[in-house]
């Protein structure tokens, strides 16, 4: 190779590396994110960040009621986000989250008669990159609902811990009337009550996406995504539960419901499947700082 040619191709090689930092350093510098820091209610590869714009870093009251809500382990650690009642790892891909995880006591559930939940509002989360966000608009004429994952009447306690179950990365699309409003509904309610058996309830919540075989006898794995944003719309959701009664006990449920509409006569334990089931679907380890064999039902059967 000559001695200009080889002179071309390092001038071009310098523009191209250059051009890339460049670009993603202003595409860094174009949106307001916060800032992510290791915390000690993380494992040490972990990060998170304050799912509110309002407060960038999480305060040390905020790291300590992390730690107590993810007692038992993270799921997984994909892009973590705190609220301050609960945790949830955000798909970028999908736009919903991979799971939610909530710790439910009889305080957190009780009804509050100062907290309104009609004066909370949908709003996208904007600790969420632009090109990754949910918006109102995806949603709009879609036919789906905004689906809370974790569940507003689980977090009655306060006007705001209901206002932070309404952002756009705590939902997923949902049927309406015969799930989201019914037999999903029925579900959130039924593990509410736990808490009147048991002083805590650990809960991860989370959407699937499962094959299905088709006419030509192959497995395929279809969904709808729906507005400008392509938010997917999951095939399944999944909730998996442990109970810790007050000698330390524990008992785990575990549930996946398809997404569409559910006859009102179904009973919930129906539902109910092997929680390693929704862990090779999920890609999800749950639960994980306790072993299975230290839980003493799981699916009310003796483990």
């Amino acid at each position: 190779m000559s001695t200009l040619k080889l002179k071309k191709l390092v001038v071009l090689g310098s523009i191209g590396v250059t051009s890339f930092i460049a670009g993603s350093y202003f595409e860094r510098k174009s949106v307001d994110t916060p800032n992510l820091k290791n915390y000690p209610a993380l494992p040490i590869f972990g990060s998170v960040s304050a799912a509110t714009p309002v407060s960038p870093v999480p305060s040390e009251t905020n790291v300590s009621r992390i730690s107590q809500i993810m007692k038992y382990g993270f799921p997984g650690l994909d892009n973590i986000r705190s609220f301050d009642n609960y945790v949830l790892s955000y798909d970028k891909r999908n736009r919903v989250a991979h799971w939610v995880f909530e710790h439910i006591t009889r305080e957190s559930a009780k009804p509050n008669e100062g907290v309104d939940r009609s004066l909370s509002e949908f709003k996208p989360d904007e600790s969420i990159h632009p090109y990754f966000r949910s918006q109102n608009s995806d949603y709009l004429k879609s036919g789906y609902d905004r689906g809370h994952l974790a569940a507003a009447g689980n977090h009655r306690s306060s006007q705001k811990l209901v206002d932070q179950t309404f952002y756009l990365s705590n939902m997923a699309p949902q049927v309406g009337v015969g799930f989201n409003r019914d037999a999903w509904n029925k579900l959130e309610r039924y593990v509410r009550r736990l808490t009147r058996t048991y002083d805590n309830v650990y809960c991860c919540t989370g959407p699937l996406y499962l094959p299905r075989r088709e006419a030509d006898g192959k497995n395929y794995i279809k969904y709808e995504v729906i507005g400008a944003n392509h938010v997917a719309v999951p095939t399944h959701f999944f909730k998996v539960v442990v109970c810790e009664a007050p000698d330390g006990s524990l008992v785990m449920e575990s549930y996946v419901m398809p997404n569409q509409v559910i006859k009102d006569d179904v009973p919930l334990a129906s539902f109910q499947v092997p929680p390693e089931t929704i862990e090779r679907a999920a890609g999800l380890l749950f639960f994980d700082n306790v072993a299975r064999s230290k839980i003493s039902r799981i699916n009310g059967k003796k483990n």
